[in-house]
């Protein structure tokens, strides 16, 4: 597959619709524009037309749209087809473009080739397919903010103050004998404490990105009959689990999405752990163990009823508690939730002193509810505040990550070795991290990943 290749697609939704839009990108869209409309339409003008067959027989009447390049959204010639949105017509329709020379889009390659022709970078890209999917209308103004180019602007900003930070270094290196007075440690400390405020802001700003485009997974786990299922219905506000007062109702996982102040939680109802009494149990308890290991946070539910009130009492030295806990993954951050607190005559509250941290609520009634949604918020580190977040994802964050590494071991082969080599060494590998944010820097199956999970069309 070649960027001098046509390529088309149907961009609007699948299914019967009022309107369907066939796209075009490529070299030959003047020749194909010409074939299929009779003319080639003056350049970003909505023009009326009918899209004609081999024989000049009409396929279906529209408007076409022409942008020639390089202003269109690939950098290349784009026609843009707006007719009924019956499904037959639009494969009619791209059935006559593939016949005229298109070859059908691989998902995602409109954007890539705006991003290989520089219309967009990395970041912008990611954020379109982060616009599309949005969950919430928090996810969405972020994911706005960066197609704008406001995380690629502060990315750039960020490598304009370690390229500063180089100059002086390399200035020092190339030059022994003169005395910069830039490469004094107070000049040097001044610029330093700037750049790790920079990145602190923008990892913050990723951060709550990331969680209102991921969301955060949590896994309800623990016996049978804790009231887990009761648990995510009242999370949840409704009945999306089925309830029973006998043990092993939940054999399978349930999942379901809510939202808490603009924070989407992914949460996940798993079977109760147990010694399974048959095979089809066993496979339940498999997957519940397989999503704990995958969670964000698992909140393990245990029965404080009457029959169990000594046993919550003194949670944190229950030999049977501990030995249910030391079956979870030991890298998996946990919330003990002790249920049933209204049959336990026990105060909704939580006790952040312990190792985990111990909730008491009741599923059936609601008390302490509203004290894990906000426990969850706090773990996140979601503060609420969405007029700065950014659309992030995991790898922005990671190479975030890396940058600021690399740039705090400048900082400290400095100051135990006064080498400047190192120092500038350490802040090119911090640049090249964040270059992978942008796409300065980005390998061929980094760009296929990526574009492979948008939507075919765009």
């Amino acid at each position: 597959m070649s960027s001098a290749d046509s390529i088309v697609a149907i961009a609007s939704a699948a299914g019967r619709s009022a309107v369907g839009i066939v796209r075009v990108s490529g070299p030959d869209v003047p020749r194909i524009a010409t074939e299929i409309l009779g003319k080639l339409p003056e350049p970003r003008v909505a023009t009326r037309a009918r899209f004609r067959d081999t024989e000049g027989n009409s396929l279906d009447e529209g408007i076409a749209i022409y942008f020639a390049a390089p202003a269109s959204f690939t950098g290349e010639h784009v026609l843009e087809l707006q007719g009924h949105g019956g499904i037959v017509v639009l494969d009619l329709l791209v059935a006559r473009l593939l016949q005229l020379g298109c070859r059908a889009a691989r998902p995602g390659e409109f954007s890539e080739r705006a991003f290989l022709n520089g219309k967009i970078d990395l970041a912008q890209a990611e954020a379109v397919a982060d616009l599309i999917d949005a969950g919430t209308s928090a996810a969405a103004r972020a994911a706005v903010r960066s197609i704008q180019g406001e995380f690629s602007l502060r990315v750039h900003a960020l490598q304009a103050q370690l390229t500063e930070l180089r100059v002086y270094v390399e200035a020092a290196i190339d030059f022994p004998d003169e005395e910069i007075e830039s490469m004094s440690d107070r000049a040097q400390s001044g610029r330093l404490a700037q750049v790790f405020d920079a990145f602190d802001a923008l990892l913050a700003a990723a951060r709550q990105g990331a969680l209102l485009r991921e969301g955060l997974n949590v896994v309800i786990a623990g016996k049978p009959n804790a009231g887990k299922s009761s648990l995510l219905n009242r999370l949840v506000g409704d009945e999306v689990a089925i309830v029973t007062e006998h043990p092993g109702t939940t054999r399978d996982l349930l999942r379901h999405a809510v939202e808490i102040d603009g924070l989407p939680i992914n949460l996940i109802d798993t079977a109760g752990l147990r010694s399974a009494i048959d095979a089809v149990e066993a496979e339940g308890v498999r997957r519940a163990l397989r999503e704990i290991g995958r969670a964000d946070r698992v909140l393990y539910v245990v029965d404080a009823g009457p029959a169990h009130a000594e046993a919550a009492d003194a949670a944190a030295r229950s030999p049977d508690l501990s030995e249910q806990l030391a079956h979870l993954p030991s890298d998996v951050a946990v919330t003990i939730v002790f249920n049933k607190i209204d049959v336990a005559a026990i105060d909704a509250h939580i006790d952040e002193s312990s190792t985990p941290v111990r909730l008491f609520l009741s599923a059936r009634t609601g008390a302490g509810i509203d004290g894990l949604r906000a426990h969850l918020k706090q773990v996140a580190g979601f503060d609420g505040a969405i007029g700065g977040t950014l659309s992030a994802r995991r790898r922005h964050l990671d190479a975030l990550h890396r940058a600021r590494d690399h740039t705090q071991k400048a900082v400290e082969a400095w100051g135990s070795s006064r080498s400047p080599e190192l120092f500038a060494e350490d802040l090119r590998y911090a640049q090249l991290a964040l270059g992978e944010i942008t796409g300065e820097f980005s390998s061929d199956d980094l760009l296929g990943e990526i574009f492979g999970s948008f939507c075919i069309g765009k």
